[in-house]
């Protein structure tokens, strides 16, 4: 207990007209049992103190002089009524500091964002998502920084006036695919989405990085859509297989896992597609409509390579885990039909140009170098994980035909 209590002078200032801010302000920092003297010339000054007090578990220990010149000594939370509220510091604001972001935050945080004090009467919140070895990625805050920055407006990125008359088959075939893709992104939207509300705002950085994603999905939903539709009235068509390989998506239930199968097989291998897309476009607005979801989709795939081999890295289980999910969803799938025929067909169309037979024969086997080059990304990107050059080609060779 200090020797020397602090003092503050409230002056004329009444306790409820803002003389609170001050008395606050010289408790701060006080211990149980320190003592404040508190000068005012408020004539309720007593009777505002005493009830203040009250409210706090402080006590009134001395009142001396008269209304006007009143000078009241009061003790830090001695009263059991309302004890001294315990807080504590929830990690460090920056997260790139050693130590700022905790292992396991606790429900009692809530939403308090990270560095705050505090108050640990703060109802618990409880998120399922709450394990810095299960949501953290150290590229999390550069890769949100980098997303933050590259986000584009549809309108104003995509001249859609620069589009060209196509042949009524071959914007068919670009109406297809584009299809094909809005459906694809509507999972890569539900994945992430699912996910988001469950992850402890502790782990901030993974949680914006997120939140971004769904927005980027979203764009391209709108943005595939609108270029279906440039010349069309309807959309192409949907298969079965199509939609059972995406429900496996949904219906994994592990969040890693789900980023796994989402971000690191999927969209690694949509990424292949819309080079290809890009590179094989027949008009400019498809064109840029592939390379800028493109480069929103190698953002998404750099999370998912980066959390999981953290995750990876302190929990060496995690990859037999993570094999297990790719022949599970693959015995899932073994019943359905492959890709689309549709979409094949157009992809086919649209590397070809035209129907005629020679150009047909270049076309299928672009195709057929671009699955090889989906296969390849993904063995890459599995060895990036931990997993054996043959253990990355048997995982890669047993992903949906689908591709996402």
């Amino acid at each position: 207990m200090s020797s020397k209590p602090a003092t503050i002078d409230l002056e004329d200032l009444e306790l409820g007209a803002g003389g609170q801010v001050l008395l606050a302000r010289g408790l701060r920092g006080l211990a149980r049992g320190e003592r404040l003297v508190v000068s005012g010339k408020s004539p309720t000054l007593a009777i505002d103190l005493a009830a203040y007090a009250r409210s706090r578990g402080d006590e009134i220990v001395s009142v001396e002089g008269s209304p006007g010149a009143l000078v009241v000594e009061m003790a830090r939370g001695v009263l059991g009524a309302g004890p001294v509220p315990r807080s504590e510091r929830a990690g460090s604001a920056d997260g790139r500091v050693a130590g700022a972001v905790v292992e396991h935050p606790p429900a009692r945080w809530g939403l308090a964002a990270r560095g705050t004090l505090v108050d640990l009467a703060t109802p618990e919140i409880s998120f399922p998502l709450a394990s810095k070895r299960v949501v953290w990625a150290d590229e999390a805050a550069r890769l949100y920084a980098q997303a933050a920055a590259a986000q584009w407006d549809p309108e104003r990125a995509i001249d859609w006036s620069a589009r060209r008359e196509l042949p009524a088959d071959v914007e068919d075939a670009v109406v297809q695919i584009m299809s094909y893709l809005v459906e694809n992104e509507a999972a890569a939207l539900l994945v992430p989405a699912r996910f988001l509300a469950q992850i402890h705002p502790h782990f901030r950085e993974v949680m914006q990085l997120l939140a971004i994603q769904t927005a980027d999905e979203a764009r391209h939903i709108e943005v595939f859509t609108r270029r279906a539709t440039l010349s069309r009235a309807e959309l192409g068509s949907s298969s079965a297989g199509g939609q059972a390989s995406l429900k496996t998506l949904l219906d994994e239930p592990d969040f890693a896992l789900a980023m796994f199968l989402l971000s690191v097989l999927g969209e690694g291998s949509f990424l292949s597609l819309l080079w290809f897309l890009r590179e094989n476009a027949p008009d400019p607005v498809t064109a840029e409509v592939a390379k800028l979801t493109a480069q929103d989709e190698a953002r998404h795939v750099a999370f998912g390579l980066s959390h999981l081999a953290r995750h990876a890295s302190e929990e060496p289980a995690l990859r037999a885990r993570m094999a297990n999910a790719v022949e599970r969803r693959h015995g899932a799938l073994s019943s359905t039909a492959g890709l689309n025929e549709e979409v094949f067909h157009a992809l086919v169309l649209l590397a070809a140009g035209s129907y005629a037979p020679s150009a047909i024969r270049q076309g299928f086997e672009r195709v057929l170098e671009l699955e090889r080059a989906m296969a390849d990304g993904r063995e890459q990107r599995l060895r990036r994980l931990g997993f054996s050059e043959g253990e990355a080609a048997a995982l890669s060779a047993l992903h949906t035909k689908n591709f996402m």
